[in-house]
């Protein structure tokens, strides 16, 4: 597997959903943050660990004990919000549960990106379908579990979430439309919009007030009813289902709302009462060899459990996992000598074809669903003859030193991952996701097929990515010359 097929694991998307009268299709695109700019090994690890400060640290939300939205995704869309209609670019993220922009007047939002996308406040005044949400609506009261002490019918309802590394986004809710592409048949699109209650950022502070990653705001595919997805399945507008099938080959993808008809996959289920997609793993196969661990060690209680997590670029096990997983995989190559470069990441020299000289690793999870993860998987390439490995030890590098299962896109790209939230199941198995997938139109039963995105901005990676991991690497590679 070369350099890019690791690190542009998801340069566009095409999201498939059901949101007019009808219940019918649409369609938006999404695209890689990083997409034309340099990355190195230490950049794909800050940020993953910025996600991580989601996944570990206390949530100040107050929305009824939902997720929260992290500080960056590796993937962002446009989509249109208002009457006339604006272009927003936000941040798309399965492990959060709102949607929410930067509003006019906001105190310390970034004015500009450096990821070459405009950047525009939303105005509730400036939109003729804008419309404030009160603290005594139904929507405000149910993310407070009651109606809040000293509502007023004039006062607004606040959000507010603190990130992991002290970052904070305070605003208010409001309700517009938002417009995105309906599906029309095969590979065919038409306008269209829904109605959504979602966050106008008053405040930003910490990374969110930088223009390094700056968009202007976050869109939350979480399964709490404060989602987009929640809301618009709740008008009938479309069912709680999405995939997304991420190329690490061609590096384009899908990412889809509604049902998938075709291809089929096998499925687990989702552990009930977590704010992020858990699901239950019963064992680890390294080379045909059931690992032995602890028994509880992927126990789903008091919030474990395997997190899959799209927006997450490695994977990260708990200790004794990541421990007795790498004795085993070096032990096909007990030649090899292991270096640390970039004081996070495990490399070395090696000549030879991977997958024939390390072994396949087997995930086992509940109802006897399996993930595959092959050596051109794990293992990425930064040079003809040199190897990283992509596992990590989750214990040793949270801030609470907290364990946890988490799969990113290492092992889940090159699988159409499908959840189905109104029967809470996650599935996934091979597929090319170059190709195309088949969804259902619920008022004419209709089935379209929607294509994966052109990614022609692949190639723009290759040469930033290149030098700049050869650059990383060269004072290790110079101990073998």
């Amino acid at each position: 597997m070369d350099l890019v097929r690791i690190w542009a694991l998801v340069l566009a998307f095409v999201v498939v959903g059901q949101l007019d009268v009808g219940a019918s299709n649409v369609v938006f695109k999404v695209q890689n943050k990083f997409a034309g700019r340099e990355r190195s090994l230490s950049a794909l690890k800050a940020h993953d660990s910025r996600r991580h400060g989601r996944l570990l640290s206390a949530v100040d939300l107050q929305l009824g004990g939902s997720g929260h939205p992290a500080e960056a995704g590796l993937y962002f869309a446009k989509i249109g919000i208002g009457t006339p209609p604006s272009d927003y670019y936000v941040q798309v993220d399965t492990g959060s549960d709102i949607l929410w922009v930067n509003c006019a007047g906001c105190n310390n939002c970034p004015k500009k990106s450096d990821l070459g996308v405009k950047l525009t406040l939303y105005d509730p005044k400036g939109s003729s379908t804008g419309d404030s949400v009160t603290c005594d609506q139904d929507f405000c009261t149910s993310m407070y579990d009651g109606r809040l002490p000293g509502c007023k019918p004039d006062l607004l309802c606040q959000y507010n979430v603190v990130y992991g590394d002290g970052s904070q986004t305070t605003g208010y809710f409001v309700k517009d439309y938002v417009h995105f592409d309906r599906v029309t048949g095969n590979f065919g699109t038409a306008p269209a919009n829904g109605t959504v209650i979602f966050g106008c950022g008053a405040k930003q502070s910490g990374q969110l007030g930088t223009s390094s990653e700056a968009l202007d705001g976050i869109l939350g595919f979480g399964q709490a009813n404060s989602s987009m997805l929640s809301q618009l399945a709740s008008a009938g507008k479309l069912k709680k289902m999405f995939a997304h099938c991420l190329d690490s080959v061609q590096g384009g993808g899908i990412f889809a709302i509604g049902e998938v008809v075709s291809p089929k996959v096998n499925t687990t289920p989702i552990v009930p009462h977590q704010a992020h997609y858990n699901v239950v793993m019963k064992a680890l196969e390294v080379g045909g060899d059931i690992l032995e661990l602890p028994t509880d060690i992927f126990d789903s209680g008091d919030g474990k459990g395997t997190i899959i997590d799209s927006g997450t670029t490695l994977a990260y096990l708990p200790e004794v996992v990541y421990e007795a997983l790498m004795t085993q995989i070096m032990a096909h190559q007990s030649g090899l000598k292991l270096h640390t470069v970039d004081e996070q990441f495990s490399c070395f020299q090696y000549n030879g074809n991977v997958d024939e000289g390390f072994p396949v690793v087997v995930f086992h999870f509940e109802g006897s669903l399996t993930l595959t993860v092959y050596p051109h998987d794990y293992l990425f390439q930064v040079r003809e003859d040199a190897w990283c490995i992509g596992w990590q030890n989750s214990g040793a590098q949270s801030k609470d030193g907290r364990d946890m299962t988490l799969l990113g896109d290492l092992v889940l790209s090159n699988r159409l991952v499908i959840y189905d939230l109104e029967n809470q199941t996650i599935g996934w198995k091979e597929y090319n996701c170059s190709s195309s997938i088949k969804v259902r139109d619920e008022t004419t039963g209709a089935v379209y097929s929607v294509g994966a995105h052109d990614s022609s901005s692949a190639s723009s990676l290759i040469s930033g990515n290149l030098l700049t991991v050869l650059l990383l690497l060269t004072v290790w590679l110079q101990s073998f010359t």
